[in-house]
């Protein structure tokens, strides 16, 4: 066996063990799960204490993929207790999960970039790959370095890269709804280049990206301009003429499905008016099933009425951000990254998607006075349960009703 299949052999790991995941689960459920959260969720999500009742939505928080990710995280420190172990980028978008990892000694490596620190790997390291997954530039250079690697990259998410690699094999140009700077784009990008490495891809986000590129495929246009526009969205050498001929639509697993939907009916449109036919055009349902179930349950916890809705999570979770973009319209709504963006009664410090910055929102006409109040609560799908009780305690502790006083409840 030659070198180079020997480190490859070596480098995938199993580390999911019988004796490793029992000490994992009590491990993970010390410092994520919510015995308060979970009660609740039995009893249909809602609590009244005195005049001040809280809503969660049916569906929030953690999903399978997150929590294998996070379980095959711990596990790796517990199968290598003495052998570095790094991590490229974040294994979710969450700061509380990825701050107990780096308690448990776990290193991120860069992901936007490769650095010299991809060069100093060695054989005895370890390598976890995130839920997102990883282009095939990153995960190249770390097998290369011969190290054990930890995949918990979704299953959502190679599902999609089956698909664009399907894609590229066909000579069709892969339209990826996604962000251009997000770990999971740029990794299902590099897989819709194929394995020869020909393949094509486009990324859009808004629907006015996708407005642009039906324009251009029924009407051609200026090839400068459009380079312009997707500079950081695009194959090498990629040619609009050429390239939208034959398309397929894909996309990052946790965007907003009624969006993702709209952009295929448009680019379908855009190709049945250019040849009078779709046989050009392919798409398939990428959306993540978690991300789904959590943008219908806020949908139908909207029926509801609130005060306002408090949605948990990292600010730089994309699917935490579609919850937050659905039920602004409907209601005040703040995205915090966790209770402590709750300053009093007064104060809640939360993220501006559109300005892309924290702010503080003085909200004292909710608590300024004994009227009844709801609150809703809703999360990501990388957001932990621990989270999620510690804004609800904190929202009753602020109408004057204690933490015992809601686990008698």
């Amino acid at each position: 066996m030659s070198e180079a299949a020997s480190k490859a052999k070596k480098s995938r790991v199993n580390v999911r063990r019988p004796d490793v995941m029992e000490r994992v689960a009590a491990e993970v459920a010390i410092h994520f799960h919510s015995l308060i959260v979970e009660k609740l969720r039995d009893r249909g999500g809602k609590m009244t204490v005195g005049n001040t009742t809280v809503l969660l939505a049916e569906q929030f928080g953690f999903c399978y993929g997150v929590e294998r990710a996070i379980d095959l995280a711990y596990a790796s420190r517990k199968v290598f207790p003495d052998n570095r172990i790094f991590l490229i980028g974040e294994i979710i978008h969450n700061p509380e999960v990825n701050f107990q990892l780096r308690e448990m000694g776990i290193v991120s490596l860069p992901w936007q970039e490769m650095d010299a620190s991809y060069d100093d790997l060695s054989e005895e390291d370890v390598v976890i790959v995130p839920a997102f997954g990883a282009p095939t530039s990153f995960m190249n250079k770390v097998e290369a370095r011969g190290c054990y690697v930890v995949d918990t990259t979704c299953g959502d998410v190679m599902k999609v890269w089956r698909r664009v690699r399907g894609y590229a094999k066909d000579g069709i140009t892969s339209i990826i709804h996604g962000k251009s700077n997000h770990e999971e784009t740029r990794a299902t990008a590099s897989r819709a280049l194929g394995e020869e490495g020909n393949g094509n891809y486009l990324v859009v986000l808004t629907l006015a990206d996708v407005d642009y590129v039906c324009d251009f495929i029924r009407h051609g246009g200026d090839k400068v301009d459009f380079m312009k526009r997707f500079k950081d969205g695009l194959s090498a050498g990629f040619d609009p003429d050429l390239h939208l001929q034959r398309v397929g639509v894909a996309n990052q697993t946790t965007m907003l499905k009624s969006e993702t939907e709209e952009i295929q009916r448009r680019i379908r449109k855009a190709v049945v008016d250019r040849d009078g036919n779709e046989s050009a055009f392919q798409m398939f349902d990428t959306i993540c099933g978690a991300t789904q179930e959590r943008q219908d349950a806020l949908f139908e916890m909207l029926r509801n009425p609130m005060d306002l809705l408090l949605v948990v999570g990292g600010y730089n979770s994309s699917n935490t951000a579609h919850l937050v973009e659905i039920a602004e319209p409907e209601l005040p709504t703040f995205f915090i990254r966790d209770a402590s963006c709750i300053k009093s009664l007064e104060e809640i410090v939360h993220y501006d998607l559109h300005h892309r910055e924290e702010k503080t929102s003085d909200y004292s006409r909710l608590f300024s006075d004994a009227r009844p109040v709801t609150v809703g609560i809703t999360a990501g799908a990388s957001c932990p349960n621990n989270l999620i009780e510690e804004t609800l305690v904190k929202i009753f502790e602020l109408r004057g009703i204690q933490r015992e006083a809601l686990e008698l409840v």
